[in-house]
Formats: C-alpha cells, structure tokens, sequence
C-alpha cells in the first residue's frame, strides 16, 4: 500500500473475522476489503454467513475473533453512539426493504431527510421527486408500501437509502423473491447509482447474473470461509470446484 493515506485504504475491511451462534460456525477466519467506489459482491448459497456479513458492516452483530473496518474506521469494539455516526455513512438496504407501513413512499423517503431537520419541506419534496425519479417509482409517490409489489419496495427503500446521503450502501439479497425483469431493473439501478453518485456497495446476492453485473470483485463463501475472493472474470477461471459447480448451475438456468 502506498503512502498516501485513504487513497489506497479500504474503506470496509473484514480481517480474519470469525462468528458463531452455539455450535454453528458462520463466518470462519473471513477476509476481504471494499476500496471506495467499489463495488464488491458476496456470493454464496443460502445460510453461509452473506447477510451476518453485512450486520457485521452496520455494526449490528461483533464477532467473535478478528477485526471490521468500516468507514477507515476499525469499529470492532465501537459502543453504540459510534456505531450511530458511522451508520450516517453506511446504509444498508433490507431483504424485505423495511419500509414503514404507515407512511406513502413520499413519507418513507423523506424521513432520513426531515430526521437531520435542515431542509425546507420544499427542499424534501424536491429531493424526494429526484430520488423516485432516479429508481422509477416517481407515480407512486402517494402509495403506501401494502400496496407495492415486492420489487417495488425494494426500489422504494433503495431511495430511502439514498436520501441519508451515504458514502457506501449494503444490499442484502436485492433480486430475491422478485420476477426477472424487476431483478434485471434493480441491477441496472445498482449500477446507475455506483456509476453516478461513486458509492461504494456490497451487494449479498446469490444470483450469479446479478454478481456478474454489478461486481469489481467477488467474494464466495463456503462453509464458514472465503474460498475464492477477485474479479468476475477471475472467478470464471478459477478452478475451485463449488465455484465452478455454481457457475455451472448458473448456466442451466439461463
């Protein structure tokens, strides 16, 4: 690493994490780092620790050994209040978008907005227009979350997350349980938003198109440990065989 401080650091950095629930080991010994503005998949089947990663990332879950750098921060031991200011950084997009059921989308979106209270209502509804317009929800702008589809949601809460203005966006498992055209839209909006605003990402996914898509890097887990961590098309060569059946898989889908 060269000398010039965060140029070259990682913004999230996993450095020999290890995790278990009682007996059941989920992450063992796992590193890998996002650069800034990098977008670095987890791949992986159901169950090997993609998600306890990203709670690992916001702080939610600590683990058992090793250290997690988010931010350049290392907040392996942060309390809570740390935890907070760091989260005004990184936000994460839930599986099932985690939206208020109460509020229209409009109010969903806005609520990061009017929670730092220094915008006009004039400046949160333009903000708000922008950022439905950026996902393709603007016309549902006055719906409440029962009535959105699945995929809907997600965009919804995709543009929640960006109200909070974040350095970095974790997704967990964005085109799961949603039709393939909706799945193929979201990985364009994953795209388009790295591409325009310079975010740094980590998308949990299993969905090999999606990883392809979207990844600089790729990290696939197995049984509790990173056995393959590169570039899509590193992983494409690469001779590790639970990759290789994976991407095999893949293609019988398609």
């Amino acid at each position: 690493m060269s000398g010039n401080g965060n140029q070259t650091a990682p913004y999230i950095e996993f450095k020999d994490v290890s995790k278990s629930f009682g007996d059941n080991r989920v992450l063992d010994g796992v590193s890998f780092d996002v650069k800034p503005a990098e977008t670095v998949c987890i791949l992986g089947r159901s169950g090997v620790g993609k998600s306890v990663s990203l709670h690992h990332i916001m702080g939610f879950l600590k683990p058992d050994s090793g250290r997690v750098i988010v931010a350049f921060e290392d907040i392996t031991d942060y309390p809570e209040e740390d935890l907070e200011r760091i989260r005004k950084k990184v936000t994460m997009v839930f599986q099932n978008g985690a939206l208020f059921d109460s509020l229209t989308v409009g109010e969903n979106v806005a609520f990061p907005l009017r929670e730092r209270r220094e915008l006009s209502e004039e400046q949160i509804f333009q903000i708000v227009d922008g950022l439905l317009e950026m996902v393709g929800v603007k016309e549902m702008r006055e719906l409440f979350p029962a009535e959105l589809s699945t995929g809907m949601k997600r965009s919804v809460a995709i543009a929640r997350a960006l109200a909070a203005q974040p350095e970095c966006v974790l997704y967990d498992e964005p085109t799961t349980m949603v039709d393939p055209l909706m799945a193929q839209l979201l990985g364009d909006l994953i795209q388009r938003l790295k591409q325009q605003l310079h975010l740094t990402s980590v998308v949990v996914t299993h969905d090999m198109r999606l990883a392809k898509k979207l990844a600089d890097r790729v990290v696939f887990l197995h049984e509790a440990k990173v056995i393959f961590f590169g570039t899509s098309e590193e992983m494409e060569r690469s001779d590790e065989p639970i990759v290789k059946e994976f991407l095999e898989l893949d293609e019988v889908k398609l």
